[in-house]
């Protein structure tokens, strides 16, 4: 079933008719979907007029069996044939029979048939015929789709489903006349209703909620009295989180069958209304866990850190949490097990839970996640982040992970509902950390470690994790050591985890320096760690305790070891690359992982995932203290902080360079003493960008106060894509604010004016124009007065995008113009070009279409020089706009599909979303609102260029679309949802929804 048609042989030639019948048709093929015609491998047949085709359409119908000349006069006349039908049909079967090939068309006890190989094929597969017809694919396809939703194989179901409603193609039997033609479009139109129906249902099931109220809107807009459709899309909204919607569906169908039919919805309509008044909790999940794509086979993910195989003790806390996770893992179940263990730092908290959950692995077959929250340091990690990292591991495609952390939570949930699942929440800050990140499913568990005990995370079970006795501190540190050199020195292994002041990672570090010294004596160590002035205050210090544990670590180290220790330790951000961290050392990449390796060995580093390693909070700040103290040579911590800036920037740069060929932005950034990565492909080069988001903006905010501050201006500018595709935003506006503050207290124009640049473009893809106004006028001073030109245009370009947004089209030119002079000096043709397309919107708005039209047009040209980039894209998306402003919505459709596509091959999905709203525009403006309607929902589920302001006027206009379908009900709720956001954000938008909302305008 791979092929929905099957492939035909080569094309044969005129002696065709001298072959044997069952070869000269071993490649016909007939098509009933749709016009009724057929084919000889790739070669299409005349199949006559529309008497000779609803004849050919008649015999085809009844699938192989024998229709009577009488039969096909009724079917092709009805009660009222001609005089001489019965000759007509004998002709259209002659005729039909020369192009067929021999033996297919037979007549028979006075009648005709057609037989194909489908038709007749027994167990054997053999047939004397041979053939398809595309509503017999349709019907087995359909059949086992059955077959799997009944084995519980939703995706596959769901794939053979589409597979077959891919054959219909236009209208069914089109223009074929006759009363049997009628009854059979009509009966084979609902079955493919049906279909769609068992499809739609099936996607409910799998949780595709914010793409299936895309579709079924149209659905229901083109067949406005099929209950069951409307049903569908209640809960589609219902699940989006749009219950409001949910319920004004239901009015609007039931004013609608009132109207039309005087009868009331069926009682399943009016159950699931009155469940979503009372809120329902089974509505919210679907039935079957979500998978974004089809796939052959569930994703598991198995992410434990591997368990000490010397792991000691703890007897009593491992058969305690092992008998939650039981509970978790029984036939029976519970909702949820959770257990939280608490402790201070070192205390083996990780260890055990690794331990326990290693033990569990059986129970919980769909797999393992595992996060360090990073709960000790000033930067604990965000539970978005975290979420996007899971749903990445559990199968879920990129471009299907949402946006902001309530939807990221809903989906995870829903990807883990059905499956049994083990999370370990490592090294979290405190309950509201933890709580996104709990699967919340029966079948699943959470084991969480933390410095603070979880009173307030409901229903966990809470574990006070203490330190070792003194035999268990013992029987690790002989473990460890081996059995022959502490029995011989056993009172001086005491005295060691006495020192250790028996914390399990005290301990782990000693005896592991013991036996890499093979020459030392146990009592060699107990000697150095009676040095108080290496331990004692810090053993008995509570959370110090540990450093003097690290600093055993570090004093074990070869020289390389514990430069790289010292100045790796130096960098913020959750982890680090293999390549920073070469930067970082001013190493080669192999020599770098060799010494990152030996490292994770002495447990001072850990190995995040292939070619990442990570320091625990606490030893970074022992590194940095080390850093600070064992500087050689002078100087060493700058430079060395220096060169990873170097590597960023110079690898951000040649990103930008990527997706924006052309730009002469890169050619006025801040220089580099030290190179970056080089990428030959796109998609390569944004995995990167996006990939290093953390550390790269960690080490951007880490360079405010120092010599560093225009370079790390500069790679925030180089890396704006981080804001503009949604993906990293909130990081990014942070580290933005943060370089504003730095670069005013510097007193330096030139980088100040650059920071509140790069302000400005993230509170402009906000839709935070008013902010972006104050921004930009100082960037633009900022920059005039530090001879920036760069800047200055940017600003400039800025400036007039802002005055386009408040509606001051005439304000918006000389702004633009401006930006134009200033890009054509200095040879920035991509920008040039995207500034004309912000000019034909300013010519737009003061209603020169035509300029506009031609503005936009120059734009397209210049971009279409380097290639499918996302400006390339935005210059069509403002082509479109001009032309569907002069009413030419065919033309404007073109440019926005070409943007649309570019735009998701660069995954800039709010771009994405607000295509599809101008898309939308276009449809409702040619009286097409079902389409309207379907990609309004499409951009909702996207998200938009403009924030909150924009997402008002996909709801404005979505309400507008319905409005016109008679949705009366669902259209007034977007409309008040629109209006909520007008008013937050002050927007002059919000008159015309009241206006919309009026009685007399709803009338």
């Amino acid at each position: 079933m791979d092929d929905v048609v099957p492939r035909a042989p080569e094309q044969r030639g005129p002696e065709d008719a001298r072959q044997p019948a069952a070869e000269a048709s071993a490649a016909l093929r007939f098509s009933v979907l749709g016009p009724v015609r057929a084919w000889r491998g790739a070669q299409p047949l005349p199949t006559g007029s529309p008497q000779q085709r609803a004849l050919l359409a008649a015999l085809l119908l009844r699938e192989g069996r024998t229709a009577t000349a009488g039969e096909l006069i009724d079917a092709l006349w009805g009660d009222d044939p001609p005089s001489q039908a019965l000759a007509a049909v004998r002709t259209y079967a002659s005729r039909l029979r020369k192009v067929l090939s021999p033996g297919v068309l037979i007549s028979e006890s006075g009648g005709y048939a057609i037989r194909l190989a489908d038709q007749h094929t027994g167990s054997s597969g053999s047939s004397d015929m041979s053939g398809s017809l595309d509503l017999s694919l349709a019907q087995e396809l359909a059949a086992d789709a059955e077959k799997a939703r009944a084995t519980g194989d939703l995706c596959h179901a769901r794939a053979l489903l589409n597979k077959a409603l891919s054959l219909w193609d236009g209208e069914v039997l089109a223009s074929v006349p006759g009363p049997y033609a009628e009854t059979q479009r009509a009966r084979l139109d609902e079955w493919r209703l049906q279909l769609v129906e068992t499809r739609m249902d099936m996607d409910l099931e799998q949780g595709y909620h914010a793409g299936a109220v895309s579709e079924l809107t149209a659905l229901t807009a083109a067949h406005p009295l099929r209950e069951r459709l409307r049903e569908l899309l209640m809960l589609a909204l219902y699940r989006s989180g749009r219950q409001a919607e949910a319920l004004a569906v239901y009015a609007d169908t039931r004013r609608l069958l009132a109207d039309e039919l005087g009868v009331d919805p069926r009682p399943g309509l009016k159950e699931l209304q009155q469940r979503i008044l009372q809120a329902d909790p089974a509505l919210a999940e679907p039935s079957a866990p979500l998978t974004p794509e089809p796939a052959a086979a569930p994703v598991r993910p198995a992410q434990l850190p591997a368990t000490v195989p010397d792991f000691t003790g703890r007897t009593s806390f491992v058969s305690e949490l092992s008998e939650v996770l039981a509970s978790a893992s029984a036939a029976e179940g519970r909702v949820m097990a959770v257990s939280a263990l608490a402790g201070i730092g070192g205390v083996g908290k990780t260890t055990l839970a690794v331990h326990v959950a290693h033990q569990a692995r059986g129970a919980f077959p769909d797999g393992q996640l595992y996060v360090d929250l990073q709960g000790a340091g000033t930067r604990a990690a965000e539970p978005e982040t975290v979420l996007g990292a899971f749903l990445r591991a559990l199968g879920t495609a990129d471009e299907a992970i949402p946006d902001s952390l309530e939807e990221r939570a809903a989906l995870y949930r829903s990807v883990l509902d059905g499956r049994r699942v083990l999370v370990l929440l490592d090294n979290a800050r405190d309950a509201a950390q933890v709580r996104p990140l709990l699967p919340g499913t029966e079948g699943c568990a959470a084991l969480v470690t933390s410095r603070v005990r979880m009173v307030d995370l409901a229903g966990a079970q809470l574990v006070d994790l203490d330190v070792m006795s003194p035999e268990e501190a013992l029987q690790l540190f002989t473990k460890i050591v081996g059995e022959e050199r502490v029995a011989s020195e056993r009172e001086a292994a005491l005295d060691v985890v006495a020192a250790c002041g028996f914390l399990p990672l005290a301990i782990r570090i000693a005896a592991s320096r013991l036996a890499a010294r093979r020459t030392w004596t146990v009592s060699v160590l107990a000697a150095k760690l009676a040095d108080e002035r290496r331990r004692l205050d810090e053993l008995q210090a509570g959370d110090l305790a540990v450093k003097a544990t690290f600093e055993l670590g570090y004093g074990a180290l070869e020289p390389p070891q514990a430069r790289a220790f010292r100045l790796l330790g130096l960098a913020d951000g959750p982890d680090i690359s293999l390549a920073a961290a070469a930067a970082v050392l001013d190493l080669p990449v192999s020599e770098t992982e060799d010494l990152l390796e030996s490292l994770v060995d002495t447990s001072l580093v850990e190995s995040a995932a292939p070619g990442r390693y990570r320091f625990h909070d606490l030893v970074r700040l022992y590194a940095r203290a080390c850093a600070e103290r064992d500087e050689q040579p002078p100087g060493e911590r700058d430079a060395a902080l220096s060169r990873l800036l170097d590597f960023y920037l110079a690898t951000a740069a040649g990103v930008y360079a990527i997706e924006r060929p052309g730009d002469r932005l890169v050619d006025d950034l801040e220089g580099t003493e030290y190179g970056g990565l080089r990428f030959t492909v796109g998609s390569a080069a944004l995995d990167w960008l996006y990939s290093e988001a953390a550390p790269l903006l960690a080490c951007v905010r880490q360079s405010a106060g120092t010599e560093r501050l225009r370079r790390a201006v500069d790679l925030l500018w180089a890396s704006k894509d981080l804001t503009e595709s949604g993906a990293n935003s909130h990081q990014y506006e942070t580290t933005a604010r943060a370089m504003c503050e730095a670069t005013r207290a510097s007193g330096d124009a030139r980088a100040e004016g650059r920071a509140r640049t790069v302000l400005t473009d993230v509170l402009l893809v906000s839709g935070r124009i008013e902010q972006a106004e104050e921004e930009a006028r100082l960037a633009m001073e900022l920059a005039d007065s530090a001879q920036d030109t760069t800047a200055a245009s940017w600003g400039a370009n800025n400036r007039g995008l802002i005055c386009l947004h408040q509606g001051r089209y005439a304000d918006a030119k000389p702004f633009f113009d401006q930006a134009i002079a200033g890009l054509r000096a200095a040879g920035n043709r991509p920008f040039e070009a995207t500034s004309l397309c912000n000019l034909s919107r300013a010519h737009l708005g003061m209603g020169s279409i035509a300029k506009a039209v031609e503005f936009a047009k120059r734009g397209v040209a210049i971009h279409a020089e380097f290639g499918r980039t996302v400006r390339l894209a935005n210059s069509h998306y403002a082509v479109g706009i001009a032309l569907n402003r002069a009413d030419r919505h065919t033309e404007a459709l073109g440019q926005f599909s070409e943007a649309l596509g570019i735009l998701s091959d660069h995954r800039q999905r709010l771009w994405e979303g607000t295509t599809h709203f101008r898309i939308a525009e276009v449809h409702l403006a040619a009286r097409r609102p079902p389409q309207a309607a379907q990609h309004a929902e499409q951009a909702l589920a996207l998200g938009c260029i403009g924030g909150d302001r924009m997402r008002g006027n996909v709801l404005t206009l979505l309400g507008r679309a319905l409005s016109v379908l008679g949705q009366v009900d669902r259209a007034r709720a977007c409309w008040r949802d629109a209006l909520s956001l007008y008013e937050q954000n002050g927007a002059e938008e919000a008159d015309v929804v009241r206006a919309l909302l009026t009685p007399a305008k709803a009338a």
